[in-house]
């Protein structure tokens, strides 16, 4: 059985989402931050090298970074193409993966920057108008591929929505959503959806 480790305030809610979404059978080993440093226990390095979540464990196999468990749990699990589309349409393939990784690759990085520059409470030279620029030239681009679709590949719901909700999720809470009306409804139906509610109770509550 698919086991997940989790640790709360982070990515890995997604994930528990997406095991949701693909209604199979999984184990959840949910760990705590330090109330003060906001650093993972020191257990989860017990679990992976990096002391990092999500981590998913599955028999042998032991797999780290978001994106990698939702490609396996895709290919493993979503016989259907029902959260992603045929391997053989190998264009739209291509298009889904791009998407797919392109939260995390570039724009989870100024998101972060602006999150630290908030904590710390004092603008920087350079990393606030990196992080200002960076922000909104990705939340222009998304909000123009989202369009006036429901997702972000279109009418259907796919796997890349998982990865992309979080960042926009993110940048809600940093305030940076006050431009955005499509990325603000996005947000609001995806998390709407009875997976993500069911994620929330398992992982959260």
């Amino acid at each position: 059985m698919i086991l997940l480790h989790h640790l709360r305030i982070g990515r890995s809610l997604f994930t528990v989402w997406q095991l949701e979404e693909l209604g199979i059978e999984y184990g959840l080993k949910v760990y705590h931050r330090h109330p003060e440093t906001f650093l993972a226990p020191p257990e989860l390095k017990a679990v992976h090298p990096l002391g990092k979540s999500p981590v998913l464990e599955d028999g042998d196999l032991l797999l780290s970074e978001s994106s990698a468990i939702t490609t396996y749990l895709l290919e493993k699990f979503d016989t259907e193409n029902k959260f992603s589309p045929p391997r053989e349409d190998i264009a739209n393939w291509a298009n889904f993966t791009q998407w797919l990784h392109y939260p995390e690759g570039s724009v989870f990085c100024p998101l972060l920057v602006k999150m630290l520059l908030l904590r710390s409470k004092q603008p920087h030279i350079t990393l606030t108008p990196y992080s200002e620029r960076e922000t909104a030239l990705h939340l222009s681009h998304i909000a123009n591929q989202l369009g006036d679709n429901e997702n972000i590949l279109g009418d259907k719901f796919t796997a890349a929505d998982f990865g992309m909700t979080y960042v926009v999720s993110l940048a809600k809470r940093l305030g940076l959503l006050d431009s955005y009306t499509s990325l603000n409804d996005y947000l609001e139906r995806n998390l709407a959806r009875p997976a993500f509610k069911q994620a929330v109770e398992k992982a959260v509550e």
